[in-house]
């Protein structure tokens, strides 16, 4: 079991972390189909899905902030287990 110190000093770390992945896009890149060459985010926003057309130069940018994205969900998970750990520590 973690330290209450060696908690906060990970949860120092995570909020830096997420500061770090904050330029992001919320979504994932596919293809438009076979007979349609081309690529687009998907994204879903109150259960409706959208879809947006990337153009080719951006793909590469498009791909980072979508991997982002996907850093920043998993980091916000960690930072609640720690702020969850912690608060539960700081009753005890």
């Amino acid at each position: 079991m973690k330290s209450y110190d060696a908690l906060d000093k990970q949860r120092e770390t995570l909020r830096r972390d997420i500061t770090e992945s904050l330029d992001f896009l919320m979504g994932s890149v596919s293809t438009k189909g076979p007979k349609r060459p081309g690529l687009n985010l998907t994204f879903k926003i109150n259960q409706v899905t959208r879809t947006r057309h990337i153009r080719k130069e951006q793909e590469l940018q498009v791909k980072q902030m979508t991997a982002r994205w996907r850093r920043l969900r998993r980091l916000l998970r960690e930072l609640s287990d720690v702020n969850w750990e912690l608060l539960h520590r700081g009753l005890d």
